[in-house]
């Protein structure tokens, strides 16, 4: 596979319009100017979020025109794309902070130093209420209104703030302003990247393409997250972030190694036929390896997988006063993010005690020494009287 046609395809949900005529630019050895732009509204990336920047980097390795741009000002307003209230407003303060932080994870994956960083606070802050209103113009809000969320909100009559519809609008200004061939993002971008194209045609005539990517998911097959406490982040020591690759789902090993590594594709190949025939053990430490040789070196990866062999892989120690209910300890140890998702496990017969399956969602657990409690196949920790 060439490197074009890898591009086009590895990690990639969807190309708009179409990914032959975007292929064939591509080869044409045109310089595209491409860009991925991110709100700084939170300060930790995990894998998930890598996968569009690990896109990024591709495009710049090909000697493109390549732009970060930070959402200063738009991270003002707050994109909804995938949320089900407004975001909170956050301090210009705030948000450089955010980069800041942002930016020393993102270099694990980007070279800056062939990478343009822009805010676009650089125009977006000068555009007069007339040039608002005019850019508003060549926008639906029917088509806002009818995303599903935004629907749903409607529909429950929640509060749904008249700023949150100018946020497409501004983010195809962004595209514009950076005269774009190429927008990167999650599918969750889709809506707000389909501006930017509709403004380089309508202004400049231009064909523009979105290129969507893939989610990660997390370690327990939901969408990674901090919420559910299964996502694996870029600032992870070596050690826990080869522990938690070691206790994702046998049935992710691919997608992990197609969206969160470098591995060529022909060699994933290898392993995916390696994993119908024998134990993905093996494969899933090739994966932990590879990840952290990545992200954080050759010689912290093999520190990694050598201490990871000494200790077995999930084990953390965790003080417990007294008797308590085993959805109570379940949140304590980190092993459900809530009462909801505690419930869950029980029920399903997921969780066990020294061995002995739990399924009293009732019963007071008293701690009198050291025990192991595991969630599925591969979670588990340490508990003590403290």
């Amino acid at each position: 596979m060439d490197k074009i046609e890898e591009l086009l395809t590895r990690g990639v949900a969807n190309i708009i319009p179409e990914k032959v005529a975007l292929k064939k630019l591509l080869e044409s050895g045109k310089k595209l100017n491409i860009y991925l732009g991110i709100d700084p509204t939170a300060t930790k990336i995990h894998l998930g979020h890598a996968v569009p920047l690990r896109k990024l980097a591709k495009f710049s390795e090909l000697g493109h025109n390549v732009t970060f741009l930070i959402g200063d000002f738009t991270a003002l307003i707050g994109d909804t794309s995938d949320k089900e209230s407004e975001r909170p407003v956050l301090t210009s303060e705030e948000i450089e902070e955010n980069f800041k932080t942002y930016k020393k994870q993102a270099e694990k994956i980007l070279d800056f130093s062939k990478i343009k960083v822009r805010n676009n606070s650089e125009w977006l802050s000068n555009l007069s209420f007339k040039e608002v209103v005019k850019l508003a113009q060549e926008f639906s809000f029917g088509d806002f209104a009818g995303r599903e969320l935004i629907k749903k909100r409607l529909i429950a009559s929640k509060h749904v703030g008249l700023h949150e519809g100018f946020y497409p609008a501004i983010q195809g200004y962004d595209s514009y302003m950076l005269d774009t061939d190429i927008q990167i993002g999650g599918t969750d971008q889709t809506f707000n990247m389909q501006a930017g194209r509709v403004l380089q045609k309508n202004r400049r005539n231009k064909e523009s393409y979105v290129l969507a990517t893939e989610f990660l998911q997390g370690s327990d097959g939901r969408k990674m997250s901090k919420t559910w406490n299964n996502a694996i982040w870029l600032d992870d020591d070596p050690n826990d972030m080869y522990r938690k690759i070691m206790a994702i789902n046998d049935d992710l090993i691919i997608q992990y190694f197609t969206l969160a590594t470098d591995l060529p594709m022909s060699a994933i190949k290898n392993i995916e036929e390696e994993l119908k025939k024998t134990n993905p053990l093996n494969s899933k430490k090739e994966l932990a390896r590879q990840i952290v040789k990545e992200l954080h070196g050759e010689k912290e990866s093999e520190d990694a997988g050598n201490n990871f062999t000494k200790t077995p892989s999930d084990i953390r120690i965790f003080k417990v006063a007294g008797t308590e209910t085993i959805i109570d300890i379940l949140i304590k140890t980190e092993l459900a993010a809530s009462k909801s998702e505690a419930k869950r496990l029980v029920e399903q017969r997921g969780v066990s005690l020294d061995g002995r399956i739990i399924n009293n969602l009732d019963e007071n657990i008293e701690i009198r020494n050291e025990m192991t409690l595991k969630v599925g196949k591969h979670k588990f920790v340490k508990i003590k009287p403290s």
